[in-house]
């Protein structure tokens, strides 16, 4: 059998068509997570020294449950997509690499429904 010409060994190494998609996903979800974290700190400042009630209270208005969703969700989207590019990188079985970006996902998409499910609770008073 003839040793394979450099493009019969390039064949099928090329891009996956998904790389560009994922790397803006992660620089939008970076931005937003820079200023939603902003957000956060400086809420979070001026709450020092404030009570349970007045922590409650602020949680529970429109705008600041909003927000504290929103940081969730940017959170938590970001997460999985920043851990599948060292996993792609450093695992080097294809089956562990599934497995272990599946096993990613899905404990990242469960703290997400857990921390939304708990700042509903506290927003709505439950």
């Amino acid at each position: 059998m003839p040793a394979p010409t450099p493009l019969a060994r390039a064949r099928g190494l090329g891009a996956a068509r998904d790389g560009l998609g994922h790397w803006k996903a992660q620089r939008l979800t970076a931005i937003s997570n820079a200023v939603l974290v902003l957000w956060f700190v400086f809420s979070a400042m001026a709450l020092a020294g404030a009570g349970y009630d007045e922590v409650r209270a602020w949680l529970a208005s429109p705008l600041a449950a909003t927000l504290m969703i929103l940081l969730i969700i940017s959170v938590f989207y970001h997460a999985p997509l920043g851990l599948q590019v060292v996993i792609e990188d450093y695992v080097r079985h294809p089956g562990m690499r599934i497995g272990a970006v599946i096993l990613v996902r899905l404990v990242i998409a469960g703290l997400a429904v857990a921390c939304i499910v708990a700042v509903l609770m506290v927003a709505l008073g439950s």
